[in-house]
């Protein structure tokens, strides 16, 4: 399941893009197949001669879809899935990170607003997957080191997730020149355990917070472009280490987005959630009551998918279904029905170039 995001506002709606199942009929038609006379010979002649004309190389460019994190016009990192020229299978994790080096290979397939934050001149000189640990194991020029001090965490950020966006890969461990870092080159962030989820990712922080005593939850709010265009970004916050972490994270969806943050409430604060509740199968249920949305209406479809991402990115569980108000047949504006189980999309954010 793809999201194509390209509108903004509580009243969006985005395209989603749903396989198409054949079945013993025709595309054109629901009539018997006809029978399709062989070209003569001398036209047959002159469409092999238009293909041999053909640029082979035109072949090795055909385009594949890359999830990446890229910094947007407020400094938060967002996924970006992005179409590339497709390489070599071997070479699609190099080519994903080189997406995120300065005015690098790539710069050119980046939407307008985001940036990559590697250092310029970087080069990924290997990545090495161990499948029995999920781990990628990534290895960069001297060049990686020479970032700015207060872009450090956000550099480890992206590159991190950008790999996580694979699901083979859980662990990630940097190298550079050579050598296994244990720490990074400028502030010294440790680096004595490889790098997942746990890292979080554009982390807020609330005053007096005691890491001891909390765990991380991460949401997803929403945002645009200057251009009108509606994506999502994950923020990472705080909360009870004795709440569950579903029903803390749609509690800090409902809380909202930090003041002057850009980015967009989902959800309004006359949200309410009731219950949280997990089916022998492995569904999860989420019921919320607005008194804002009357009974058959509509809910935006932002509200809806970012419920749906919030919510499985902090279980294990696969299928979320959203009940509103008590009723169970909830569509949404992009005529998705979410009073159903549906499942995490494959692809977010395809913001166009």
């Amino acid at each position: 399941m793809r999201w194509n995001r390209q509108f903004r506002n509580t009243a969006a709606v985005s395209v989603l893009t749903i396989p198409l199942l054949l079945s013993g009929c025709s595309l054109f038609g629901t009539g018997p197949s006809a029978q399709i006379d062989p070209p003569p010979t001398e036209i047959e002649s002159q469409m092999l001669k238009s293909l041999e004309a053909v640029d082979k190389t035109s072949l090795l460019t055909e385009e594949a879809l890359s999830t990446v994190f890229l910094k947007d016009e407020h400094g938060w990192l967002a996924p970006v899935s992005l179409h590339l020229p497709q390489g070599d299978a071997a070479s699609k994790y190099t080519r994903m990170l080189e997406m995120l080096v300065k005015d690098g290979t790539y710069s050119n397939y980046i939407p307008t607003g985001f940036s990559g934050v590697l250092p310029k001149n970087t080069e990924v000189k290997a990545v090495t997957i161990k499948q029995d640990e999920q781990l990628a194991i990534v290895e960069f020029n001297k060049s990686f080191g020479e970032y700015d001090k207060g872009d450090e965490r956000k550099l480890l950020e992206a590159v991190t997730w950008t790999l996580l966006s694979d699901p083979q890969i859980k662990n990630v461990q940097l190298w550079m020149d050579g050598a296994k870092l244990n720490e990074m080159p400028i502030n010294g962030t440790p680096l004595d355990r490889p790098l997942n989820s746990n890292l979080g990712i554009n982390l807020e922080l609330g005053e007096g917070t005691n890491l001891s005593q909390t765990r991380p939850v991460t949401v997803f709010f929403s945002a645009s472009t200057s251009e009108g265009v509606q994506y999502y970004v994950p923020v990472t916050r705080f909360v009870s280490s004795e709440s569950s972490p579903v029903t803390a994270a749609i509690g800090e969806l409902i809380k909202g987005p930090s003041k002057a943050s850009g980015l967009e409430r989902v959800l309004t604060d006359q949200s309410v959630l009731k219950a949280v509740e997990v089916s022998e199968d492995g569904v999860i249920t989420v019921s919320i009551e607005d008194d804002m949305f009357n009974i058959g209406e509509k809910p935006p479809a932002q509200m809806m998918q970012s419920l749906v991402l919030t919510v499985t990115q902090n279980t294990k569980e696969g299928k979320v279904r959203i009940w509103l108000n008590g009723q169970k047949d909830v569509v949404g504006m992009d005529d998705q029905k979410y009073g159903e189980p549906v499942t995490r999309p494959e692809v977010i954010n395809e913001i166009p170039i």
